[in-house]
């Protein structure tokens, strides 16, 4: 089977979860990701996604990773003063990746968050 002809091919659950507060929120976002490190040490990552939604539970983001699911990502919000921005605990819920990337093998992908209170 042509792995193209798939990677559409996302599964449709019924969810009992209320979207309608979704708006949209297309700004680049910044994160960080721990990930534990060779000697028992943390490793800190920072990078760089762009908002495409958010709601008072969560947000979807735009990655070129795939963090694992359940993986915590401090999100800095974007708010609408310009100079703040809300450092945020969100859990990954979901990631799917997206069927298209250039020449150099860059990847992206859709990224649930859920915002952890």
């Amino acid at each position: 089977m042509d792995v193209m002809s798939t990677e559409w091919e996302w599964p449709i659950r019924d969810s009992y979860e209320n979207h309608s507060e979704r708006v949209a929120l297309l700004r680049p976002i910044l994160y960080e990701m721990t990930a534990p490190e060779v000697g028992n040490g943390i490793l800190v990552k920072e990078g760089k996604g762009l908002s495409l939604n958010i709601s008072s539970g969560g947000m979807l983001i735009l990655m070129d990773q795939a963090p694992v699911i359940e993986q915590v990502l401090k999100v800095y919000v974007p708010t609408p003063v310009t100079i703040a921005e809300t450092p945020t605990l969100a859990e990954v819920r979901w990631t799917r990746k997206l069927p298209i990337g250039d020449s150099s093998g860059h990847v992206a992908y859709f990224v649930g968050l859920k915002f952890m209170f």
